[in-house]
């Protein structure tokens, strides 16, 4: 996956900006992984339970009325973990220590979650386009153009509406 490189630079800045991370991944929301930095926890089993606690978390936001899920947070004796919406496709899981400010998690998690969607988002669209399409680049169409019309004055009266019964 080509933006596999850039997603692990994302993941580094994140690590800079909030110290007591201690794993990200990026992964469909399928369950497949995307790009990860988890040392010492399997990727491939945390971009699954991912997955199934997305899966709930859609249905209680759905169930509720609360609309599109945002944001999962799980908060265990030894830290957080932290699962934010990236793009139409993805998902954003942070591992956290239990001294983490929660709202710079929250801060950095979404703004981090915003970027990586945008690099996920762009490498899905070229596979979306129908292979029929002539890949040769078509002229741009001219935009249609609005002209003004003059308008006639406007003359109004003073009628009232009355309902008579």
């Amino acid at each position: 996956m080509a933006a596999e490189a850039p997603i692990l630079d994302e993941f580094r800045r994140l690590r800079a900006r909030v110290p007591q991370l201690t794993g990200a991944l990026a992964a469909g929301v399928d369950g497949l992984v995307i790009a990860h930095d988890t040392p010492g926890v399997e990727p491939d089993g945390l971009a699954a339970l991912t997955a199934a606690a997305l899966g709930v978390a859609v249905r209680m936001t759905d169930a509720t009325g609360r609309g599109d899920l945002r944001e999962l947070l799980v908060r265990g004796t030894d830290g957080y973990v932290a699962t934010y919406a990236a793009g139409r496709t993805a998902v954003l899981t942070l591992l956290a220590t239990d001294r983490v400010n929660v709202g710079r998690l929250h801060l950095e998690g979404r703004r981090a979650g915003a970027r990586i969607g945008e690099l996920v988002d762009a490498e899905a669209l070229p596979a979306r386009r129908s292979p029929a399409r002539n890949s040769a680049k078509e002229p741009a169409k001219p935009m249609p153009t609005r002209t003004k019309t003059a308008r006639s004055a406007r003359t109004t009266t003073n009628a009232r509406t009355t309902n008579e019964s």
